[in-house]
């Protein structure tokens, strides 16, 4: 490929998200690393959900006229530059200080959609502030409904066009990395864990820098002089984890704008969204971080999209770790991707330069695709598919 097709914002030392991904490891304590990194149990999903994506093929159709690809996609009435948005991912400023912001940043300069977690490290209000109120928040629900609806308001304010409820952590994902970490936030400096910050001088200086990471938008309802070794003990007592029909249908007739639903992974669920009025679904297992057990994200994607995706969008995350992978998703199906963990790689590995790093490597990769098998626009995707 020719150097002057590659964005600007290209890196060409790290072309692919595995390189990243080695960098990061090299840049981050390690217990930030293996939080990234890990899923839960023996891993088992966290592999098949990346695997039988590639298992998915594409035709190529050489010989027919094209003109250009384009990879613009329309979503909730906005038309993006590209049909993939950054996933929610939660203690962001754990892994990198200030990832958040950079991330939120990188996305609105390329015209993406970039989702908040609840349990992200920078606020609603910072967050809509660099995006222009165009960033998505993910709710986790609280057991309080005072404080459901305070969030809400406060995303309605800040001009969140989409609200994403998550419906797949049920529980907390047993996680032996994390539980031999001590990870709790902020870590549990144990001698080990000093070691390991000691070792990356710059991970060090730059949280020196933005300060000590916290859950920015839960400080409001936080009690005054909480102590952080209590912190967990709070978080469970402050959410109710299971969703369900009776705690969505409330927030369907509160928020104004687009509700999409986060975890779904059955068609029976997916049922439910539409009973429910939602706008759509991001098919996804929490990055094989909740079920080890559990089908990898794009067998059940392709099932609900054929099923159903006249009725509702269908989104997928999870296991996306290329452009390529992208493009195997939205031919089996999904109307558009978010990925995570390939993010969170791209800003512990290049700082400040990630997010648009990142996004550039994916779009270019993407844009290849298209080119190569003759697809034109993000939508013909499935003519492409080579089916089992």
């Amino acid at each position: 490929m020719s150097r002057t097709t590659i964005a600007k914002d290209f890196n060409p030392k790290y072309p692919t998200i595995s390189d990243l991904r080695k960098k990061a490891k090299k840049r981050i304590p390690r217990f930030a690393f293996e939080y990234l990194d890990g899923g839960c149990n023996e891993e088992v999903n966290l592999r098949r959900n990346t695997r039988e994506i590639r298992e998915v093929q594409l035709r190529p159709d050489y010989l027919d006229n094209f003109n250009s690809a384009s990879l613009k996609t329309e979503l909730f009435g906005h038309v993006y530059d590209a049909p993939f948005g950054i996933a929610p991912v939660g203690l962001q400023g754990l892994m990198w200080p200030n990832a958040a912001e950079i991330l939120a940043k990188a996305a609105i300069e390329h015209n993406i959609p970039y989702v908040l977690s609840t349990v992200s490290t920078s606020s609603i209000e910072r967050i809509s502030e660099l995006t222009e109120g165009r960033a998505w928040f993910q709710l986790y629900h609280p057991v309080e409904i005072d404080m459901r609806n305070d969030m809400l308001k406060r995303a309605e304010a800040a001009q969140c066009p989409v609200l994403v409820l998550l419906c797949d952590a049920p529980s907390f994902g047993f996680r032996a990395k994390e539980i031999r970490n001590g990870l709790s936030m902020p870590p549990k400096m144990s001698l080990n864990n000093i070691l390991q910050v000691f070792g990356k001088p710059n991970w060090a200086l730059q949280t020196l820098i933005h300060g000590q990471p916290s859950f920015e938008v839960l400080k409001p309802y936080m009690p005054k002089g909480l102590d952080l070794k209590q912190l967990g003990i709070f978080m469970d007592q402050t959410f109710s984890k299971r969703m369900t029909m009776e705690k969505i249908a409330p927030i369907r007739d509160l928020w104004k704008g687009k509700i999409v639903l986060k975890g779904v992974s059955s068609e029976a669920d997916t049922e439910k969204a539409i009973q429910l009025g939602l706008d759509g679904i991001i098919v996804s297992n929490h990055g094989g971080r909740q079920l080890d057990a559990g089908e990898s994200t794009i067998k059940p994607m392709t099932r609900i999209a054929a099923k159903y995706g006249d009725q509702i969008k269908v989104m997928m995350d999870s296991g996306l770790r290329s452009g390529p992978d992208i493009a195997r998703t939205l031919a089996s199906g999904s109307q558009f991707s978010f990925l995570g963990r390939s993010f969170m790689y791209g800003v512990a590995a290049l700082g400040p330069q990630g997010g648009d790093h990142t996004i550039s490597l994916l779009k270019t990769q993407l844009k290849q695709v298209m080119e190569q098998i003759g697809c034109e626009n993000i939508q013909d995707f499935p003519k492409h598919l080579i089916s089992n």
